[in-house]
């Protein structure tokens, strides 16, 4: 099965009503150009406040990241809150640690308003250790959360075998903010709330080129074009040559995942019996949860192309015998992958790419719950022209040094990796 044809949400979402592409010349107070969980995000928060806003897909909606990737809604960013600090500074740290603390709160709360089915539960997401220097790490990032009030709990082996099912870890910090998502059902309900409210959204519109006249945007597309006071880049991993705040703004990551058929219900109920998605603190990270139909979702760093294409695969299917022993025969029935964007330092960006424009990336892996904030956010700044309303500073754009050369340590990584742990009992 090839990994583009193979992707579960696609197979498992509500029918999409597409949305025409642009034809001819238009005007618009706001353009997007992206439609994931950020451009949606942005659309809809514009549209609700009466704002004209016109979004551009190039593909369909969803099929970037947004479409692709676990479903975890987690509250935060992959480096803890001390780091976010650091990285940031102690008052632009903490203001953004605290935004994202509360991401979840703000996906649920949409979920909930505008009746989107995306078979949202929100039992909390588990964090497993799977070595001693693995606890330790959990042992700190539990530390930090407490110290900041943050609802999170660090479960012992015995307590993580009941929640996972699994014996293969020593701990797990389970934080209970955070929950799962379809998706791909998700970004597809946020777009039908986007044109409910008023927002005009194009599929099948690549944009050509974009720039602005000094007085307005300009944004080209093969069959048209639209004239803007105010742009919004949200094509994060995705951004075309064309189309990006700045080439090698990021270093693309891959990610892959794969699924099973529907386990039995004696399976299902020993698996993740609460529903909870988890990750593990392995040096090349991996992640499974379960769908709502019951379904396995295993996950790694990598791509199901190329030249490491079998070894990932090979690796999968051990790692799912090593994680639950009685899957063993069990056969996906499902593969696919999507791309992450990386920055250096690991924290998402607002790149001022001109007046009225910004550029919003680099999630890091974190897409679902800063996308969604930082949609609104980007709304909130259009509406009232105070920057104080994003969740960290905008700045000019930057190129990152050595993207190619972290890409390919990124991909010949995780392959040296998974060629190891295919080989071996080994996680």
């Amino acid at each position: 099965m090839a990994a583009e044809d193979g992707i579960l949400w696609r197979a498992t979402a509500a029918a999409h009503e597409e949305q025409p592409a642009l034809s001819g010349d238009v005007e618009a107070q706001t353009v997007v150009i992206g439609g994931g969980f950020t451009g949606l995000s942005t659309a809809f928060h514009l549209a609700q406040s009466g704002h004209d806003v016109r979004l551009l897909e190039a593909q369909t909606i969803g099929y970037g990241g947004s479409g692709r990737n676990v479903g975890l809604v987690n509250a935060g960013l992959w480096t803890p809150p001390d780091g976010v600090e650091d990285t940031l500074g102690v008052i632009a740290g903490a203001k953004l640690n605290q935004i994202l603390a509360a991401g979840p709160d703000l996906v649920f709360s949409l979920i909930n308003k505008l009746n989107i089915e995306c078979e949202a539960v929100r039992n909390g997401t588990l964090h497993c250790a799977d070595s001693k220097t693995g606890l330790a790490d959990l042992e700190e990032r539990f530390n930090q959360q407490k110290k900041r009030g943050a609802p999170v709990e660090l479960l012992n082996a015995t307590l993580t075998r009941k929640r996972t099912g699994s014996r293969r870890f020593l701990a797990a910090l389970h934080d209970r903010r955070a929950g799962t998502i379809q998706p791909l059902a998700y970004a597809r309900g946020l777009a039908w709330a986007a044109t409910a409210a008023g927002a005009t959204l194009h599929e099948g519109t690549p944009v050509k080129k974009y720039r602005h006249d000094g007085t307005d945007w300009r944004i080209q597309t093969a069959n048209g074009t639209v004239t803007a006071q105010n742009l919004v880049l949200a094509t994060n991993a995705y951004a075309s040559r064309r189309v990006t705040a700045r080439r090698s703004a990021f270093t693309p990551l891959h990610y892959f995942q794969m699924s099973t058929a529907p386990l039995d219900d004696d399976l299902r109920e020993s698996i993740l019996p609460n529903g909870e998605g988890c990750w593990d603190t392995g040096s090349v990270m991996s992640s499974f949860r379960v769908d709502a139909s019951g379904r396995l979702v295993l996950g790694s760093v990598g791509a199901l192309k190329g030249f490491a294409a079998k070894t990932h695969l090979r690796w999968a299917r051990r790692k799912l015998r090593w994680l639950y022993p009685a899957l063993g025969n069990v056969p996906f029935s499902h593969i696919w992958h999507g791309r992450i964007a990386m920055t250096s330092d690991h924290m998402p960006k607002i790149a001022e790419i001109g007046p009225n424009g910004i550029a919003i990336f680099g999630y890091n892996g974190r897409g679902i719950a800063p996308g969604t904030v930082f949609g609104r956010a980007a709304a909130e700044w259009i509406i009232s022209q105070d920057p104080s309303c994003l969740p960290i500073a905008p700045e000019l754009p930057r190129k990152e040094a050595f993207t190619y050369f972290k890409r390919k340590w990124y991909e010949y990584g995780a392959a040296a990796a998974h060629y190891i742990g295919s080989r071996r009992d080994i996680g």
